[in-house]
């Protein structure tokens, strides 16, 4: 067995791109959307061959290896090097991932690792949340301001020449595929096996990011939308155990547990058996029974959620009526100005009637899990950074109120 991949470091031909972060949805280059239309509107073709035995199985065949290649070597291996193995290895993830006509693995790549890191905030490129469910489904592949993929966030893949070849010509192995499939079987194995099957691994790969943000159940707290959805990990093979994977996402297996049916993992456990691939990592115990701390993103975001949910504004008024006995507003602001953190220290001291305390906070925050979540040992970090965000906004809303200055 050779070992694993490994070479030089090489100057990497693409150019470096920014992240843009308008509207998704006023950059949308619908001309760029006819090739994708086109190959949808070429699968009602199968109306036209009809079906053949070989044809359908030339079609389930090639949506199962496929959806294998882009999950457990798209996904698994190039997003998240969640396992190691060789370079021709490497190489044939690549490929066979490529014959999907989902674009260059390094592309891919760099785009879903965006994705992680902005996961359900505005500068996620496809979020339902921000964007809306169509548009997280499909229509940000055609946006330039979305699909733009940061080829610096790649490095570690793209000194390879073999895969920057794959992904400066990104279509070349879905031809080979379909003039492949259409010498086997005609024009039914080129309709059926190959274009009606292209289809459906489409939207079986899209819906993990629009369905598994907006369809399933949370078993962990994480900072995003991500859910778990025993259908959809079966017909992606063990990606609809999202919230898992969110939740750990450096994970070779995404059914954490025996239930969950994770089939692109089991295959991959198999190559490990013939030194195909190996070092395949596991979530430790206490991440799976959410047990381990939150790192610092998710307790931001999470408290910042729970901030959002409450009536800043309703708040500040109430407040500024309850001081009526306390120092005035105005001499406030000018200490204010001098040290902004002293203020909400002094509000925090004065324990005010309307501002949540700590205690009612973290029953707020488990009143609004317990029913969706396992239990988190960070409920009372998150409990205490919201309450500070709260104090610290309060202030701001009372001390932004300076007198009109002259104009």
């Amino acid at each position: 067995m050779s070992s694993e991949a490994r070479a030089p470091a090489s100057p990497d031909a693409h150019a470096l791109h920014s992240d843009s972060h308008e509207e998704a949805h006023n950059d949308i280059v619908y001309p760029a959307a006819i090739p994708f239309v086109l190959v949808h509107v070429a699968a009602l073709g199968v109306f036209w061959t009809g079906f053949t035995a070989t044809s359908i199985i030339m079609c389930i065949t090639l949506y199962v290896v496929r959806m294998w290649a882009l999950t457990a070597g798209f996904h698994r291996y190039f997003s998240h090097r969640s396992y190691k193995t060789s370079r021709w290895f490497q190489f044939v993830l690549a490929f066979l991932g490529q014959t999907s006509a989902q674009k260059g693995v390094l592309w891919w790549t760099a785009i879903h690792r965006h994705h992680h890191r902005h996961s359900d905030t505005p500068l996620d490129a496809h979020s339902p949340k921000h964007t809306g469910f169509w548009f997280s489904h499909m229509g940000w592949i055609f946006s330039p301001q979305k699909n733009t993929a940061d080829y610096s966030t790649v490095e570690d893949f793209s000194k390879y020449p073999e895969l920057r070849f794959l992904d400066r010509h990104p279509y070349f192995p879905a031809v080979l595929l379909g003039v492949a499939c259409y010498l086997l079987a005609g024009w039914s194995g080129l309709f059926v096996g190959f274009i009606l099957s292209t289809v459906i691994l489409y939207h079986g790969v899209f819906a993990i990011n629009s369905l598994a943000h907006v369809v399933g159940k949370k078993r962990y707290l994480t900072a995003d939308d991500s859910r778990n959805n025993w259908w959809l990990a079966i017909i992606t093979l063990g990606e609809g155990w999202h919230n898992n994977h969110h939740h750990y996402q450096s994970s070779t297996r995404q059914g954490f547990f025996w239930w969950e049916i994770d089939i692109s993992y089991y295959v991959l456990k198999v190559m490990s058996w013939f030194g195909l691939v190996w070092d395949l990592r596991e979530p430790p115990p206490q991440v799976v029974h959410g047990e381990a701390r939150l790192g610092r993103k998710v307790i931001e975001r999470v408290a910042e959620d729970l901030v959002a949910s409450y009536p800043l504004d309703t708040i500040t008024a109430r407040v500024r009526e309850a001081w009526s006995h306390k120092p005035s507003l105005d001499e406030l602001r000018d200490q204010a100005r001098k040290k902004q953190d002293e203020v909400a220290a002094y509000m925090q001291e004065l324990d005010l009637p309307h501002v949540p305390t700590m205690d009612e906070l973290r029953e707020e925050i488990r009143s609004r899990i317990s029913e969706r979540y396992q239990n988190s040992p960070s409920l009372d970090e998150i409990a205490e950074r919201a309450r500070e965000l709260i104090l610290v906004r309060l202030s701001e809303g009372l001390l932004g109120e300076a007198e009109p200055s002259a104009i």
